[in-house]
């Protein structure tokens, strides 16, 4: 049924929803991933990344373009 469209293959989304401590806010929140290991916080919407070590942790999600802190100079 939706083999075929304007978007070609069918668009299979799954979104991860998961209780967790946001280490930006501090907060117990709801965390919903938007790619495969990084999840967004509802509460302060802040980007972390979800590390598996032993037990599952999240720590601020960093890019090349993106400073950790607040009050950084740009």
């Amino acid at each position: 049924m939706f083999e075929q469209g304007p978007f070609g293959k069918a668009l299979d989304v799954a979104a991860q929803v998961v209780n967790g401590v946001c280490p930006m806010c501090t907060e117990a929140s709801v965390l919903i991933s938007i790619h495969k290991t990084v999840f967004r916080c509802t509460t302060c919407g802040a980007d972390i990344e979800q590390k598996v070590n032993g037990k599952i942790s999240y720590m601020p999600y960093v890019t090349r373009d993106t400073s950790i802190g607040h009050g950084a100079k740009k």
